[in-house]
C-alpha cells in the first residue's frame, strides 16, 4: 500500500477530493479551502445536497467517479485502505492520503508525540496534555481524541508541544514518524477495517512507531502481545510497567483507578521526558500538575455511591482487555459485572478465564447481543470457577442488569458497566450507553 510523502503545503491549487466529511473531513475541507485547492466533496451517506456550494456526491452515485478525477484525494480515516476502491485510485496513479499524514510531514516534529494503542490511548494523551499545562507548557492535545492539529478553525496557536492521538485508521496515513511515540495496549479490534486479519491490524497499528523519522517507543513492558512485536516498535525502545516507581506518589492527584491506569500516567511521563520537557523529571513539580485532572468520560468513571455501592461507568472499554483491567481496578471489592452488546465475533475465552480466576466475589449481568456468547464461554472455561464467581445472568437491557447489580452489591460492592462490547444497534455510541447507565443509576437516589 501506497504511503504519500506529501505535505498540506504540496496541495495548493490542487484538484483534491475529500472523501468522507465528518469531523476529519470536515477539517480536510476546510484546509483544503484555505490553500486554494478546487475541492471535490463526496461521502458514503452525504448528509446534505453541498457544502459551501460544492455539490455532495454520494460514493457509489458519482462519487468515486468524480475522485478518479482529481490530482489527489484526502480521506477520512474510517474508510479502509484496503477496499478495492482506493487501490483502484492509487492504481491510476492518484495519492490516497489523510490530513494527518500531510500534517506531519511538515511539523515540527522533534515537539510532537503520537500516542497509539488499542486501549488507553486518549488516557496518556489526556494525561500528558493536563501535565504539560500544569507545568506552565502549551500543549495541544489533539488526533483521534479532539481536533485535527491542523483545522484552521483552531487560528495560528504558539503550541510548545503536540500530543496527538493517532487510531490504527490514521496510522495507516503517516509516511513518517516523529522521534517519540507512546504505545498503550494491543489486542485484536477493528479487523474488518484492516482486510479480516488480527497481524494486519497488529502490523498497522505499530507502523507509526517505525516510519521514516521515528527514534524511540515508549512502549506498554507488560504487554506480551507487544513484547513479542519487538522488531515493529523502531530502533528503541523504552519498556514501562505498572510496577515501576514503586511508592511514588505524583501521580495520586489524577484519581486514577487501577494498575493500567498507572501505568498510563508512567508512559505520559515518559513520553514528557522523551520529548525534552525539563520539569518531567522533578516528582513535586509534576504532583502539582496533576492537581485538578479531570479523569475521561466513560473510562473508569465514578458517577455516584448509593447506599454504600459505587457505580462506575466504563461504557469505552469495548473489548476484553479493557473490561480485564477495569475489573481488576476494584481489587478484593465486590464486582457486579455489566458485560454484553453489539456482537462483533469477540473471542470471550480470555474474559472468561479472567473471571474465574478472581478470589473477590464477582456476579456478571450479560446484555445482548453479545451476552449469551459470554454466558457460554464462562461456562465452558476450563477448571472450576473461582471461589469469587458467584453467577452469571442473562439480562432483557441494561435497566434490568443495573437494578440486579445494585440489589446484590449492596452494602459495600460495585456496579460496572464495562461491556467489552461496542454499544451500536442498541445506543448510538459509547457516551449514549453511559447515559444510559448514569440515568438507571440516578433512579435509585
Amino acid at each position: 500500500m501506497m504511503r504519500s510523502k506529501l505535505s498540506w503545503s504540496d496541495l495548493r491549487g490542487v484538484r483534491a477530493g475529500v472523501w468522507g466529511l465528518g469531523r476529519e473531513g470536515m477539517a480536510n475541507w476546510r484546509k483544503l479551502g484555505v490553500l486554494g485547492a478546487e475541492r471535490i466533496a463526496v461521502d458514503d451517506q452525504p448528509a446534505a445536497a453541498d457544502i459551501d456550494g460544492v455539490p455532495l456526491l454520494p460514493t457509489r452515485e458519482g462519487g468515486l467517479e468524480a475522485l478518479e478525477r482529481c490530482d489527489v484525494v484526502v480521506k477520512t480515516p474510517g474508510i479502509s485502505r484496503y477496499i478495492p476502491e482506493v487501490a483502484r485510485l492509487e492504481q491510476r496513479g492518484i495519492p490516497v492520503v489523510g490530513g494527518l499524514g500531510l500534517w506531519l510531514q511538515e511539523a515540527s516534529a522533534e515537539r510532537v508525540v503520537c500516542v497509539t494503542g488499542t486501549k488507553g490511548k486518549s488516557s496518556v494523551v489526556s494525561i500528558a496534555g493536563h501535565l504539560l499545562a500544569g507545568l506552565g507548557h502549551r500543549g495541544m492535545v489533539g488526533g483521534n481524541i479532539g481536533d485535527p492539529p491542523y483545522d484552521p478553525e483552531l487560528g495560528a496557536q504558539p503550541w510548545d508541544y503536540w500530543v496527538i492521538e493517532v487510531s490504527s485508521y490514521q496510522a495507516m496515513d503517516l509516511a513518517s514518524s516523529p522521534p517519540v511515540v507512546g504505545v498503550t495496549s494491543l489486542h485484536p479490534d477493528h479487523l474488518p477495517w484492516h482486510g479480516g486479519e488480527v497481524e494486519n491490524y497488529y502490523r498497522d497499528k505499530l507502523s507509526a512507531c517505525s516510519q521514516p523519522g521515528a527514534d524511540l517507543t515508549v512502549a506498554n513492558g507488560d504487554s506480551d502481545l507487544i513484547r513479542a512485536r519487538s522488531g515493529l516498535l523502531g530502533p528503541r525502545v523504552d519498556w514501562v510497567s505498572a510496577r515501576d516507581e514503586p511508592g511514588a506518589t505524583w501521580m495520586d492527584p489524577l484519581g486514577l483507578l487501577g494498575d493500567h491506569n498507572r501505568r498510563n500516567a508512567l508512559i505520559a511521563r515518559h513520553c514528557l521526558l522523551a520529548l525534552g520537557v525539563p520539569e518531567a523529571t522533578d516528582d513535586a513539580a509534576l504532583c502539582q500538575a496533576a492537581q485538578g485532572y479531570r479523569p475521561l468520560r466513560s473510562r473508569l468513571q465514578v458517577i455516584g455511591d448509593i447506599e454504600g455501592v459505587t457505580f462506575v461507568d466504563d461504557s469505552l472499554s469495548t473489548n476484553v482487555l479493557p473490561t480485564v483491567a477495569a475489573v481488576e481496578a476494584f481489587g478484593c471489592r465486590r464486582v457486579a459485572l455489566i458485560v454484553g452488546g453489539q456482537d462483533r465475533g469477540i473471542d470471550y475465552a480470555p474474559l472468561a478465564s479472567a473471571l474465574r480466576q478472581r478470589q473477590a466475589p464477582t456476579y456478571v449481568l450479560t446484555l445482548p447481543d453479545s451476552g449469551p456468547r459470554i454466558s457460554a464461554a464462562i461456562q465452558a472455561a476450563d477448571g472450576e470457577p473461582g471461589t469469587g464467581l458467584v453467577g452469571v445472568t442473562d439480562c432483557p437491557g441494561l435497566e434490568a442488569a443495573v437494578t440486579a447489580g445494585f440489589r446484590w452489591a449492596r452494602p459495600d460492592g460495585v456496579v460496572l458497566l464495562s461491556p467489552a462490547a461496542p454499544s451500536f444497534g442498541h445506543f448510538r455510541d459509547y457516551r449514549d450507553r453511559g447515559d444510559a447507565f448514569a440515568r438507571a443509576v440516578h433512579a435509585f437516589s
